[in-house]
């Protein structure tokens, strides 16, 4: 199979969807690889290393013109858009159902295409679990230093010192995201409470931290009992495939102190903050009522040595498979894949993303 990996466009976005081990792979597989010139560069994979392993090194247009599998880290923005091929097969994270323009391309070219985030493995998500484990830890640091009164922030030390209280971080679910999230806080020293919907998993952070997390239901009437001692709310809820559920309105972030900061790592979905809307890494964040917003849909690109690592880790197996098999075998043999089909021959496919559009998901013929 002619597999193509292309250089991910987003602002300030250095993952790459392959590393020069994964090239070695598929190539003893009998595949040839496109890999596009400088991809690997902002992960330290230089365009030598790919070419070592018998890559081929070309440009974005003969990439898309060959490709029959496109690899990515992020979803096609809309200059990728004319590049994409009538029926080429996608694996990347796409987040579709906050992105009504590019899912209406996909389904208009007949990609097929899967997302990382909606593949699904004994009930958890095994390509979204890597990168969610990096954002949630890096949530609690970027909301410590946002804390700073020159940033804008309350002014408190995420820590404490002896004699004065630490900082409260609430968590907004309970997942990946959030267990990542409230380990960080805890070894911060901050006082944190965790809000899910649902108790198993409440009950799960109940015994993994031995009481140095409060747990809460994720309700209305519960969170705005805590907003206003809040320091730092971490968004963490997650519906696989679908929009996040508003969990903070506009109107409940009038209950939050001034200065206080909110990381909304479910803004790729919709976020679970009203008042979130995706920013980059180069200009963070922004301010409502006094509350300082950061909202980064690529948190993990900022450390894209380690999280090329680890998201390539996971996803190898897969593209392996897709490529070993082909598309359409693959999909009717490995469930995995098939749970992360999102769209096919022209329809939706994937019952969490139809059902946050209003449709009815379409069959696989």
């Amino acid at each position: 199979m002619l597999i193509g990996v292309p250089k991910e466009l987003k602002k300030e976005e250095y993952r790459v969807a392959i590393t020069p081990a994964g090239v070695r792979e598929l190539k003893r597989d009998g595949h040839t690889v496109l890999v596009e010139e400088g991809s690997g560069e902002g992960s330290g994979f230089p365009d030598a290393a790919y070419l070592e392993e018998g890559a081929e090194i070309v440009s974005s247009g003969l990439l898309y013109e060959k490709a029959e599998l496109i690899i990515k880290v992020k979803e096609p923005l809309s200059s990728e858009f004319g590049l994409l091929r009538d029926g080429q097969a996608l694996f990347t994270y796409l987040h579709l159902a906050p992105n009504k323009a590019l899912t209406d391309l996909l389904l208009q070219k007949k990609i097929t295409a899967i997302g990382y985030e909606t593949v699904e493995r004994h009930g958890g998500l095994p390509l979204l679990a890597p990168m969610s484990e990096i954002a949630g830890r890096m949530a609690p640091l970027v909301g410590s230093f946002y804390l700073q009164k020159i940033h804008g922030g309350t002014g408190v030390l995420a820590s404490g010192v002896t004699g004065v209280e630490p900082a409260r971080a609430v968590i907004l679910g309970a997942g990946v995201v959030g267990s990542n999230a409230a380990r960080i806080c805890v070894g911060l020293g901050m006082d944190t409470t965790v809000m899910n919907r649902g108790m198993e998993k409440l009950q799960k952070i109940d015994d993994l931290f031995q009481g140095r997390v409060k747990t809460r239901p994720a309700e209305r009437s519960f969170i705005e009992d805590i907003l206003p001692h809040a320091d730092l709310v971490i968004g963490a809820a997650l519906v696989p495939g679908g929009k996040t559920p508003v969990l903070v309105s506009k109107d409940m972030l009038g209950l939050m102190k001034k200065g206080a900061v909110i990381v909304d790592v479910s803004v790729d979905q919709g976020g679970c903050i009203e008042t979130s809307q995706p920013t980059t890494h180069d200009a963070p964040v922004y301010r409502i009522d006094g509350v300082i917003h950061y909202a980064v849909a690529n948190m993990p690109g900022a450390y894209p040595r380690t999280s090329t690592l680890a998201l390539t880790n996971a996803t190898l197996p897969y593209i392996r498979i897709l490529a070993n098999k082909g598309i359409r075998t693959a999909l009717s043999e490995n469930a995995e894949l098939i749970s992360g089909l999102n769209t096919a021959q022209g329809k939706i496919i994937h019952p969490g993303l139809a059902a946050s559009l209003g449709v009815t998901p379409g069959i696989l013929e």
